[in-house]
């Protein structure tokens, strides 16, 4: 049995061990200032070291079959974990983590179908799963703020909302200024990141090209493909579950579902 990958493995993992050292300063003052952070540091960085390692092996086993079932298949699981975790966020909306799944499936797939049609990333693993997984952490946390924000601030607002159905107007109609909220809340940390790039901080895609080696100026065409494309997902995500989330927040009769609003 070639065991040669290991051997190559394990060396290479000398500078991430040797980089730990930073988080033994973390834990050293978060004990000297009585913060007890220590333990959940710790295990921070050893789940950190854990996912990445798996996750590294699983990458290069699917970067070397051709075959675009595994993409679609590592792709799904990514959007699983994510509507999962951006469910979380919203426990209070029945059903969240499949409304959450959803929209980001919706934003992130059909982002990458123009992608892939307008011939700006070719469909092999090696490009549309690193970018699958950019845009789907980005319309995770999205996702995420979105429906909770909503579903806070229509809870905040009840009594206009229920007047405004009084009146006469629909689910959408009612609740419009909060919808509105909610969406520009959370997009607007996206929106920053966009106007700052490059000013403050470089995106780790065009830092991990740099230190890769590539030309600055290519390195800097990714980048515009990768916040144009983050953007674009985590707006239609945002959009898709707020329109989600109305089935669950009013019954057939057109009125708030108090259930729904009564916990905090």
């Amino acid at each position: 049995m070639d065991l040669s990958w290991m051997v190559e493995f394990l060396k290479g993992m000398v500078k991430p061990v040797a980089a730990t050292s930073v988080v033994l300063m973390a834990v050293l003052l978060s004990y000297f200032q009585k913060l007890g952070l220590e333990g959940e540091m710790v295990y921070s960085i050893l789940r950190a070291f854990l996912q990445l390692s798996v996750i590294g092996f699983v990458l290069q086993f699917i970067f070397s079959q051709d075959n675009s079932g595994w993409i679609l298949l590592a792709y799904l699981f990514m959007v699983s974990v994510a509507g999962y975790t951006a469910g979380q966020r919203a426990k209070h909306i029945p059903r969240g983590k499949y409304v959450a799944g959803a929209s980001i499936l919706v934003g992130t797939s059909v982002t990458m179908f123009l992608l892939v049609v307008l011939n700006v990333f070719p469909f092999t693993p090696r490009y549309i799963i690193p970018v699958a997984g950019m845009m789907v952490g980005n319309a995770m946390t999205v996702t995420g703020v979105t429906m909770k924000r909503l579903r806070d601030d229509i809870r905040t607002q009840m009594n206009l909302v229920e007047t405004a159905l009084a009146l006469g107007a629909t689910p959408r109609q009612a609740t419009l200024q909060q919808v509105k909220r909610a969406l520009v809340i959370a997009l607007s940390p996206v929106l920053d990141n966009a106007k700052t790039v490059g000013l403050i901080s470089l995106p780790g895609a065009m830092t991990g090209l740099i230190m890769g080696g590539a030309s600055p100026l290519e390195a800097i065409q990714l980048q515009i493909v990768v916040m144009n494309m983050l953007v674009g997902a985590s707006t239609v995500s945002s959009i898709m579950s707020t329109y989600l989330c109305w089935p669950a927040f009013f019954t057939k009769a057109f009125q708030l579902e108090t259930k729904v609003f009564s916990a905090e």
